[in-house]
Order: C-alpha cells, then sequence, then structure tokens
C-alpha cells in the first residue's frame, strides 16, 4: 500500500509545477517555509508583468517622438490614481477572501469576490466615463502643452475611459491571491502582457493585415490586452475550476458586502495616498538642486523598484497567510507566519544590500549612460541600501495589517513615519544642513527604518487578532 505523499514530501518539480500552475493547498497546515514560497514567487512575478506593460508601450512609443511619449507620461500619470483605487479595492478584496478561505467557507469567499468585482464595475464605469470624456481637460490640468493634447487626446481617452477594465483586473486577481492561487494572477498577467507585446507594435505601425493607428494604437493594444486578462479571469471565476466558484445565486449585489469593502478599501487608499504624497514633497526639494540631482535620483528610484519586487512578493504572502490562519481561528500560526516571512524577506535584502554596496557603480551603470548624474547616483544607492535590511521587516509587518483586514493601522504608521520624520528631516539635511540630495536619501533611509520599528511594535500588541472582515 502507497501512502499520500505530504506536503512536505513534494520534491522539486512539484514545487515548480505548483508555483506556475497553481496548487489547492490549504495554506493553514503544513510547512511555513514552502507555503511562502508558493505564494511568494508567483506575486513576484505577477508585480513583474504589471511593470512589463509599461515597459512594452514606452519601448514602441519612444518610436514616434517626444510628444508622444510626453503623452503616454501623462496619461500614466494620470492612470497612477486609478492604480492606487484598484491597489485599495485589491487590498481589501484579497483581506475578506482569505479570511473566508481559512474559515472553510468556499461560497461566502465566492460572494465577497462577486462584491469586489461589483465594486469595481461600478467605479470603473463611473470614473471611466467622466475622464474618457474630459481627457483633454485633463491632460491640459497636468500642464500639458497643446501639442501634446493634439497628439494624445484620442490616447488618453481609451486608457482612461477603460478604467473599469484596470479596476477588474486589480480586484479579481486580489481575489485569487487571496484563495493563494498566486498563479491565476500571473497566467492572466502573461496573456495580457503577450497580446500587448504583439498588438503594439501591429497597431502602432500598420504591419501586416493591421491598421496603422500611430499612437491611438498603444491604448487599443494595451486596453485589449487588459480585458482579454479579464475574460480569462472571468472564466476561471464562474468555471469552477479553481478555489473560488461563483455562481448565478452569489453574483447578486450585496450592499453590506460592498460597504465593508468599501471601508476597508479607505484605508489601503490612504495609505497609498500618503506615501505617494510624500514622494511628490521629496521630488520638490530634491529639484531645488538641479537636473541633475533629478536624474540621478530618477535612475536610482528605478534601480530601488526592480530590487524589491522579491521583496513586496513576500511581503503579499505573508497577508495571504495572515488572512487564510486568521480564518481558520489560528492566530498562533498567522503571527508564525508573518515573523518567518519577515526572517527571509530580511536575509534576502540583507544579501542584495551586500552586493549594491560592493558594486553600486557598476549597477547603476545598466541604468544611468550619463556619468555626470554618477555623483549624485552612487552615494545615494548606497545610502538607500543601508536600510535595506528594515526595509525588508517594515513591508511584512504592513501588508500583515492589511492581511488581517486593519487597513487603518498602516495609514497611521505611514503618516506619522513618512510626513513626521521624513519630509521634515529631508528638508533639513538637504536644505539647512546643507547636505543637498543626499540628505533626501538618508531622511528615506531613516523614515522606512522607523516604519520598520513601529510597524514591528504595533504588530506585538496583537490587535489584530480580533479584527473582524
Amino acid at each position: 500500500m502507497t501512502l499520500p505523499r505530504s506536503p512536505q514530501d513534494e520534491g522539486f518539480l512539484q514545487t515548480i509545477r505548483a508555483i506556475l500552475v497553481g496548487t489547492d493547498r490549504d495554506f493553514t497546515e503544513g510547512s511555513l517555509g514552502r507555503a511562502i514560497l508558493l505564494l511568494a514567487i508567483p506575486m513576484v512575478l505577477e508585480m513583474a508583468m504589471e511593470a512589463l506593460f509599461f515597459i512594452v508601450n514606452t519601448f514602441w512609443v519612444s518610436r514616434l517622438g517626444a510628444v508622444a511619449v510626453a503623452s503616454v507620461g501623462i496619461t500614466e500619470s494620470l492612470m497612477a490614481l486609478v492604480y492606487t483605487v484598484g491597489m485599495g479595492f485589491a487590498m481589501a478584496g484579497t483581506a475578506m477572501v482569505a479570511r473566508r478561505i481559512g474559515e472553510k467557507d468556499a461560497k461566502a469567499a465566492s460572494v465577497a469576490s462577486a462584491q469586489v468585482a461589483w465594486l469595481a464595475v461600478g467605479t470603473g464605469a463611473v470614473l471611466g466615463l467622466l475622464s474618457g470624456l474630459f481627457a483633454p481637460q485633463l491632460l491640459r490640468l497636468m500642464g500639458a502643452s497643446e501639442n501634446v493634447v493634439s497628439t494624445g487626446g484620442t490616447f488618453a481617452r481609451i486608457v482612461l475611459g477603460g478604467q473599469g477594465i484596470v479596476l477588474l483586473l486589480f480586484v479579481l486577481n486580489g481575489a485569487f491571491r487571496g484563495t493563494g492561487d498566486g498563479a491565476m494572477s500571473l497566467r492572466t498577467l502573461v496573456i495580457a502582457n503577450a497580446i500587448n507585446l504583439v498588438l503594439d507594435p501591429c497597431l502602432i505601425f500598420g504591419l501586416g493585415p493591421f491598421p496603422k493607428l500611430g499612437l491611438t494604437g498603444s491604448a487599443v493594444a494595451t486596453t485589449v490586452g487588459r480585458g482579454v486578462g479579464v475574460v480569462v479571469q472571468l472564466y476561471f471565476l464562474f468555471s469552477g475550476k479553481r478555489r473560488i466558484h461563483v455562481r448565478r445565486e452569489t453574483f447578486a449585489p450585496d450592499l453590506g458586502i460592498i460597504a465593508r469593502l468599501v471601508k476597508m478599501s479607505l484605508g489601503g487608499l490612504g495609505q497609498y495616498a500618503v506615501a505617494t504624497l510624500s514622494w511628490v514633497v521629496l521630488v520638490r526639494i530634491i529639484a531645488r538642486f538641479g537636473d541633475q540631482a533629478m536624474a540621478g535620483y530618477t535612475v536610482v528610484m528605478r534601480m530601488i523598484f526592480f530590487t524589491m519586487l522579491p521583496a513586496w512578493g513576500m511581503s503579499n504572502a505573508a497577508a495571504t497567510l495572515m488572512g487564510q490562519n486568521l480564518g481558520a481561528g489560528k492566530p498562533r500560526r498567522a503571527e508564525q507566519s508573518v515573523f518567518r516571512a519577515a526572517a527571509y524577506n530580511m536575509a534576502f535584502l540583507a544579501v542584495e544590500a551586500v552586493v549594491v554596496i560592493a558594486a553600486t557603480p557598476e549597477i547603476l551603470s545598466i541604468f544611468a549612460k550619463d556619468p555626470s548624474i554618477l555623483p549624485v547616483a552612487v552615494p545615494a544607492l548606497r545610502t538607500l541600501a543601508y536600510g535595506f535590511v528594515f526595509y525588508g521587516l517594515g513591508m511584512v509587518m504592513v501588508q500583515s495589517f492589511n492581511g488581517a483586514g486593519d487597513t487603518g493601522t498602516p495609514t497611521l504608521i505611514n503618516l506619522a513615519t513618512f510626513w513626521a520624520i521624513q519630509i521634515p528631516l529631508a528638508w533639513c539635511l538637504a536644505v539647512w544642513g546643507k547636505m543637498g540630495p543626499q540628505g533626501v536619501f538618508w531622511a528615506v533611509a531613516a523614515a522606512y527604518s522607523a516604519q520598520a520599528v513601529v510597524g514591528l511594535l504595533a504588530f506585538r500588541r496583537g490587535t489584530w487578532k480580533t479584527r473582524t472582515v
């Protein structure tokens, strides 16, 4: 008689298959290390796929000239607000679905998934209609020239008008992540990116049977790619082939659940708004020191974005494990999940920090072709790298609260560390202390280190254990 294989007995190939294809594993049981691995890696790849949309579009649009690139850049700055709304909704949906999955209530998880989808559709329809109609006025509000408005007006109408698709993509991927099915989210974005990758040059330049649409073609390609991704999501949502199965009786709008999702989402929106606005202020401070300082800042931030992708994946894995284990009535395992994920994150970023500090000029040369910005960028990147270990801890702590459905505490933490510490310290060091741009980067390192400490202290209070979602 052959005994069934336990999760701990799974081999390397089975683990890789589970990462890429998905698994119906119960993450409230078994090895925490394997659970974090199975959740984190698809989420890292998913975030890379999100970034790929912008990279591909910029690559092809750059062939159309500076005005076209400016049109994309300004429109994307407007879409950043949409992404913030999407992340807030997704955060709430992930927490609610994860809690229901932990409670072994698949039907309630399906209901929660349907309600967050309704929330996205309703919000996207209103925002999409208004911003699509008034796209040229919004471009002018952002400081676009009439040349940019003329060239990119249709592009902006299509992209901004498709906000409902973007929001659905975010929230349904969040629902799948809440079930622990990060592979489904990854699959959706791979399909969406593949379509965008093929259609972008075809519609921009009129390759083969496709019409030559120029900049408008990029908007159509991106919207179609994302739209097909949503269709794939909905197919698996209704087909019953994944852990959540939305049926006709669970699809009807439930205003009570939608209201709870909105309440949680506001906390998530607050987190991102506080962080985003603090970066706007920092940019204003750095801009005082000239174009080279701004260029150095831009290159360093681009570098930090890519180095932090794995850390974000680990943090999102911790959020899912937190929600599911609280739903299963296992607060101790939820706490262990967070500390284990934090330890992995800190260890990974410690290795990254050593590499970055040791080879800063060589790494930056990949992103910075102008050697004149290196005197700003090199010390800046090294300064930020000194705090990598703290960043790893802070990211997990903040996301663990979100996974528990407590989106208010991270907002307060961000207010305390970014607005009470980061901005005043940046001004004091850079301007009064005459440290220039380097003072800003020291303030950033100090603020994120403080976020880690404050987040850890708040987490150890344990108020998240009694949070209802």
